[in-house]
């Protein structure tokens, strides 16, 4: 009984170094799967929805992301474009209890948590869009244990290019040639009449 007893604490601390505590490992970038051994994702739909500040791009200007939902405890963040896996842009300070994590090359290009601290829906990360972003979401494998997790929640997708959408510019553009289509009309009238 002794033995059973101490072969379970023996497993329990070897699943326990092997469930990356201090961050996501470079290696699942890609597939966003933590590498905690023995357990899978969850297959329910996610309680977890990822916000941004900004559906409209502009290069340089930064995008607030915020993961709402139960407290969590693990996190692997990107920012995407399209249907390629490798992370772009870049992270900006990481909140308490998150770091930076090298994806794609790039040493700002994910974030991930720092310990097993409580995250929650005042985490607020910060990402700045690079040159000509298009297609831009944001993708996150979110844990609120070590065998409770959801990987690859979607944020919705913001579009963009380097600038935003100006209504009343857009507006005046569209307006003026349709206001002076009828005069020129009028002035060509008035030509033949005369």
């Amino acid at each position: 009984m002794d033995a059973v007893f101490c072969g379970i604490v023996i497993l329990q601390v070897f699943t326990s170094v092997l469930s990356f505590q201090d961050g996501a490992p470079g290696s699942a970038c890609a597939d966003m799967m933590p590498r905690h051994t023995g357990v899978r994702p969850q297959t329910n739909p996610a309680p977890y929805t990822i916000h941004q500040s900004n559906t409209t791009l502009q290069t340089g200007k930064p995008i607030t992301v915020v993961i709402e939902g139960p407290d969590y405890t693990g996190v692997l963040l990107e920012a995407r474009s399209g249907s390629d896996s490798k992370a772009i842009g870049t992270w900006q300070t990481p909140p308490n209890n998150t770091k930076f994590l090298a994806c794609s090359g790039n040493k700002q290009g994910a974030i991930t948590h720092a310990n097993s601290n409580i995250k929650n829906n005042s985490t607020v990360y910060t990402w700045i869009p690079p040159a000509a972003a298009e297609n831009i979401f944001f993708i996150a494998t979110v844990a609120q244990q070590r065998t409770v997790f959801w990987v690859q929640v979607r944020s919705s997708t913001s579009s963009g290019g380097g600038t935003s959408l100006d209504v009343n510019n857009t507006a005046e553009r569209i307006v003026t040639p349709v206001l002076i289509l009828p005069v020129v009309l009028l002035a060509n009238v008035q030509f033949l009449l005369a």
